[in-house]
């Protein structure tokens, strides 16, 4: 390995370099995340707390809203004004305002608890029940410090406006637990006095210290709440005595909002809307628990990393400089150099013939630049000769060659410049090298940019198009022939030259280019034959002939358009042997006979097709074209060619849309089997029918008339409706489910296809499944 010493060295080198930097770097983040993480712990610390205050804040002030929606309850205010006669009691009243408020508990579970006294009934309402005494409901729901009288006197006969009574203990059916109780009278502006009601609610302290339980779990900490008279609200992970031991220690600041106290780092922050105080406590082993952690791991990881890396920096410095020495010795071997004896020499070497074989390629796309006009040529030699088989053959050549000719109709013109017959020497060659470069510099000068190419040393074949590709103005075959004669003019006076210009029939599309060339060819031999010159149409001329014209590229064409499907292209070629036959010669008996033989011939060799022969009309078409007789007439031959070609082409369009279907339907089943995939994509539904995106998405859309998108959000729509007539998931588990990211936006699709929101739509399917179970 002598001669990789040099390389690879310099690998090595780089790579320890490399692996020392980011060690260094680490030892130093190493020595400030010490410092960093007391500072984050407490920014994380203050930032948690802050959350669940604003958490609970909210949940209080749904609790405020729920009275407020009381308050301006029409059944509720009915009750309260109701004035009661010798101890008639509104009881329809009365069940119906406690189905109201069975569903507030619900949506917070600070609401799980809560009454509503009637004044005027003496009537405590409950979610789910009506006590008709105050004492009833006090015998089950009763705090653990009032007696009755005093419950009543301080909570059921006064007049409460938000008020929240701190922390009590309280008994729940049976079972000991803490409560802070929110009491608003009823309505919002009763005064000092009796109340018609009052709603009460009552907040678990379990309820409220699990909202706290992200700093407690984190940390092993304590959290405390109390009101703006100190008195507690709740508390977790810490005693009320201690609590009150810290505040009253004049070493605690309680205005500040971190400081460390017994080992503690304890943060304050303070409501702004209620006055509540939020503390809570952090042990100081906690803080540094994370900053060791940093320690243990930078150490083994750097450890780790020095030795692995070096191994690697050994393997990656060898795999890497022998590709290189590689490169080295082919680039010698084909340039017959030596490289230097030293390291830098061979970079030099490398870069001077890398340096060199970029010039190479850029003077190679220069030529290839340069070539263009030849490739343009090339296709157009190809048009003109009728090379290709199909119109989108044609289109992709013209495309790639970038001829302007795509989409086209127009004339086939050739134009032989007169007086050189027979002359090939090297003066004449150039002499009409330059006529030919006049002529084509007059045609575009006088007709734009058109499709030109030379056949031969003295002819040029033009492609005169029906709309100008510069003005999008139609150009008409007078317009043809004005330019013609122009140039004619012009170089009869300017150069002394003169040709003659011979025009095909107008072609429709691309593919009928060869036609009209050859009738160009025809009508330029009857020129010559004629000793015409100036301009001359194949319309003009008179064909006397002994033999039928269908040439073999004709029926090349012919065939190829019926295998593609394409009926109109197909009519159009028949139509067009058909009229050079009738209307352009005169045809013997048997020449005619002949004719419609080689037709016949021409389509039992499509029939010799494997596409064709599996058809189970391969016999009927076969009998058919066998029973055309040469001894009808034309016109009843075109028909009975026409019904075969149009048989023949439904057979081949049947094919592709069969293959569609199955296309489509793979498509649909694999919808069907992956819609609660929400990687669903369309690019993994084309690489699963193996077509590409833009293929499956048309092909979608043309074969059901649905766009590929509409029908996966039907699919996970329709589920989605299934899932949500029952109570086992969620909305947002029904959005999972269904191939959806976010609840959010999978509610956003459900409006948008149905017109209601997924909660909406359940309740309305829960009524309608009601009303039916009832009659």
């Amino acid at each position: 390995m002598p001669k990789f010493s040099g390389v690879f060295r310099s690998f090595l080198i780089s790579y320890i370099v490399i692996l020392i930097i980011p060690s260094l770097a680490g030892y130093m983040s190493y020595r400030t995340s010490i410092s960093v993480t007391k500072s984050v712990s407490i920014e994380n610390g203050i930032t948690q707390l802050q959350k669940s205050k604003e958490i609970l804040e909210r949940r209080m002030a749904e609790v405020e809203g729920f009275t407020r929606q009381l308050a301006i309850n029409q059944d509720l205010n009915v009750l309260m004004n109701e004035r009661t006669a010798n101890d008639q009691t509104n009881v329809y009243g009365i069940w119906k305002m406690m189905r109201d408020v069975l569903t507030f508990g619900q949506t917070n579970d600070f609401l799980q608890n809560f009454f509503i006294y009637l004044t005027n009934y003496n009537v405590v309402l409950t979610p789910g029940s009506a006590y008709f005494r105050p004492e009833h409901y006090y015998e089950s729901f009763h705090y653990g410090d009032l007696s009755f009288d005093e419950w009543k006197q301080k909570i059921l006969d006064q007049t409460h406006r938000s008020e929240i009574m701190p922390l009590h203990p309280f008994v729940n059916k049976g079972t000991d637990t803490s409560v802070i109780t929110y009491m608003q009278s009823l309505p919002l502006d009763s005064f000092n006095g009796s109340s018609p009601a009052i709603a009460v609610v009552l907040i678990d302290a379990k309820t409220m210290t699990s909202l706290l339980s992200g700093l407690t779990d984190r940390y092993g900490g304590w959290v405390d709440i109390s009101d703006a008279q100190g008195q507690p609200i709740a508390m977790q992970g810490i005693a009320q005595a201690d609590i009150a031991s810290m505040t009253s220690d004049p070493s605690f600041d309680s205005n500040k909002m971190d400081q460390f106290y017994d080992d503690d780092l304890v943060i304050t922050i303070r409501s702004s809307s209620n006055g509540w105080v939020y503390r809570a406590g952090i042990p100081r082993h906690a803080l540094m628990e994370n900053a060791n952690k940093i320690k243990a791991i930078t150490w083994t990881v750097t450890g780790m990393a020095l030795v692995l890396g070096v191994v690697v920096g050994f393997l990656l410095a060898y795999r890497n400089s022998a590709p290189i020495h590689r490169l080295l010795g082919i680039v010698r071997e084909q340039f017959g150099q030596e490289g230097g004896a030293s390291n830098r020499s061979d970079y030099d070497f490398l870069h001077g013939n890398i340096s060199e074989m970029i010039t190479s390629n850029k003077r190679l796309e220069s030529e290839l630049r340069r070539q263009l006009p030849l490739v343009r040529d090339a296709f157009l030699k190809r048009l003109i000769a009728g090379e290709f088989k199909s119109r989108d053959e044609i289109l992709a050549a013209a495309a790639q060659a970038n001829t302007g000719v795509s989409g086209h109709s127009g004339y086939a013109a050739i134009l032989q410049i007169n007086g050189y017959s027979g002359m090939d020497s090297v003066e004449i060659l150039n002499e009409l090298s330059a006529a030919r470069l006049l002529l084509k510099q007059g045609l575009i000068d006088r007709a734009g940019q058109i499709p030109m190419t030379d056949l031969g040393s003295d002819k040029i074949v033009i492609l005169f198009p029906t709309v100008d590709g510069e003005t999008g103005h139609p150009v008409a075959r007078e317009d043809v022939e004005h330019y013609l004669n122009n140039l004619e003019r012009h170089v009869a006076a300017e150069y002394r030259m003169s040709f003659t210009a011979a025009l095909g029939g107008f072609f429709p599309s691309e593919t009928e280019v060869p036609h009209s060339f050859e009738q160009a060819k025809q009508a330029l031999e009857y020129a010559l034959h004629l000793n015409r010159k100036g301009v001359l149409w194949h319309d003009e001329m008179k064909l006397e002939s002994a033999t039928f014209y269908y040439p073999l590229d004709m029926e090349l064409r012919l065939i190829g358009t019926i295998r593609a499907g394409e009926i109109e292209e197909a009519r159009r070629i028949v139509d067009s042997v058909i009229s050079q036959n009738t209307m352009r010669r005169e045809l013997s008996i048997e020449m005619k006979h002949q004719l419609v033989g080689e037709i016949k011939g021409t389509f039992l060799k499509l029939l010799d097709q494997k596409a064709f022969q599996e058809s189970d009309q391969f016999e009927t078409v076969k009998t058919r074209i066998l029973g055309i007789q040469e001894t009808e007439t034309i016109d009843g031959v075109r028909r009975e060619i026409d019904e075969v070609m149009g048989t023949l082409c439904r057979l081949v369009t049947s094919r592709k849309n069969d293959s569609h279907m199955r296309t489509v339907e793979q498509i649909k089943q694999f919808v069907q089997e992956r819609y609660s995939d929400s990687e669903l994509t369309l690019y993994r539904i084309a690489e699963q029918v193996d077509r590409p995106e833009k293929y499956i998405s048309q092909l979608f859309k043309e074969v059901t008339g649905t766009n590929l998108s509409d029908h996966l959000e039907k699919v996970r729509m329709d589920r989605a409706v299934a899932l949500l007539r029952n109570h086992d998931h969620t909305v947002d588990e029904i959005a999972s489910k269904v191939g959806y990211n976010s609840s959010h936006s999978f509610r956003r699709a459900f409006k948008r296809v149905t017109g209601v929101s997924p909660s909406s739509f359940r309740q309305s399917a829960d009524h309608w499944e009601g009303g039916q179970i009832a009659e």
